[in-house]
């Protein structure tokens, strides 16, 4: 007897929920972060010197490895909550990886070009503001209601926090919050803009961008 394999993403396939898989991938990004921020403590903070260094050619590494380092556990624990909130959001909007590399790339060349000379700059920030601006508006490019609706509850929430993107204070990185922020809705814009795309070449009636 022929039996029919179930569908992709069914019960039977063993697959996990979406939510289950983003707070798994969450859960692994915090334990690397504490594992990160306990080899820096342990040598004396010498990894931070890995962060961003602007206008030097051999700190442009650091845009890679500076969401991973942190100050302190006190820098640390100040990024946890949000970044874990929005970054669980973002992981349900199956955008995550897009959304991530783009706000990681603008986030880390405005520090790199504005930051102020002589300095290292570390921290999740940048992408956590990223994240925070892409959930803001991607039902305005999306044109979808429900997003949209959204939106304002997170700015209701977390929408204080936007504050950060100011210099207002010399020891946080405000250029790494305002490119973050950016790069957030820039990512938006590319990713309702290349939907709409892909449905006009299929010629799909629905509406392009719209996504849990």
């Amino acid at each position: 007897m022929t039996v029919n394999p179930a569908p992709p993403g069914s019960p039977t396939t063993g697959a996990r929920p979406l939510w289950q898989r983003s707070v798994i991938i969450m859960a692994a990004i915090t334990a690397l972060l504490f594992v990160v921020e306990a080899v820096d403590a342990a040598t004396n903070y010498d990894l931070d010197q890995a962060g961003i260094e602007p206008r030097q050619i051999d700190g442009l590494d650091g845009i890679l490895w500076a969401p991973f380092l942190h100050d302190d556990w006190a820098h640390l624990f100040a990024n946890l909550l949000p970044g874990l909130v929005l970054g669980f959001l973002v992981l349900m909007t199956r955008r995550f990886v897009i959304v991530t590399a783009i706000v990681w790339l603008v986030s880390g060349l405005g520090v790199w070009f504005f930051a102020p000379p002589y300095t290292v700059t570390v921290g999740a920030s940048g992408i956590i503001f990223g994240w925070l601006t892409y959930l803001l508006v991607r039902g305005l490019f999306n044109r979808d209601i429900w997003q949209i609706l959204g939106g304002v509850v997170l700015f209701l929430i977390y929408g204080s926090i936007l504050w950060g993107v100011l210099p207002t204070n010399p020891t946080v990185s405000w250029q790494g919050h305002l490119f973050g922020a950016i790069g957030g809705v820039l990512a938006a814009w590319y990713l309702a803009d290349r939907d709409r795309r892909k449905a006009a070449k299929s010629g799909s009636p629905q509406a392009p961008g719209v996504r849990p």
